[in-house]
């Protein structure tokens, strides 16, 4: 059984909302905000993300929680330029932030193969559907929730070249109204 509310959906950042590439030649695609009187809160990576993302976002039948080292940093630049309320953030525990033997040069994935926001993102989810959305995430992930997530999980990654596109709002949708149905 799992727990009563609405699916989850985490969110990280850079890569997925803030791409690290742009189309050829004209490199990082950016963007004008409708929603944010005073910019980008001082942080240029933000005119990257795609403003119209935000109403998107709100009208998904979920509950919006970001997933990323910008941690609160996102509600305080990335949330008024998507117009987008202050959201819930995962706290990540100190010791995730290398590999399982603590080492932080181990990249985002540990000797296992599993990203270091897996198992907090599960515990955070304490039984609802959740999806995640994320640019790291690999097959060892996958199956990694589900064998230990109660409820339906989607863990969908996104070229963090290219950033969210349509199907990615696509699939993300049609696994919110299957998930609800």
């Amino acid at each position: 059984m799992t727990a009563p509310g609405r699916p989850l959906l985490f969110l990280d950042v850079d890569g997925p909302l803030i791409p690290f590439g742009g189309p050829p030649p004209g490199g990082y695609p950016t963007f004008r905000s409708p929603f944010a009187d005073t910019g980008t809160g001082g942080n240029p990576l933000v005119s990257r993300a795609d403003p119209a993302f935000g109403p998107r976002l709100l009208r998904l039948p979920c509950e919006l929680v970001w997933a990323t080292t910008w941690l609160e940093d996102a509600n305080a630049c990335l949330a008024p330029w998507l117009g987008l309320p202050q959201l819930p953030v995962v706290a990540w525990p100190v010791e995730e932030t290398g590999d399982e033997t603590g080492d932080e040069d181990a990249g985002p994935h540990g000797l296992h193969g599993l990203h270091w926001k897996t198992r907090t993102l599960v515990a955070r989810a304490a039984g609802r559907p959740f999806a995640w959305v994320d640019d790291e995430i690999t097959e060892a992930d996958r199956r990694w929730v589900a064998a230990h997530s109660p409820a339906p999980a989607l863990l969908h990654r996104v070229d963090p070249q290219r950033g969210f596109t349509e199907a990615d709002f696509t699939a993300l949708e049609a696994w919110l109204r299957a998930v609800r149905a």
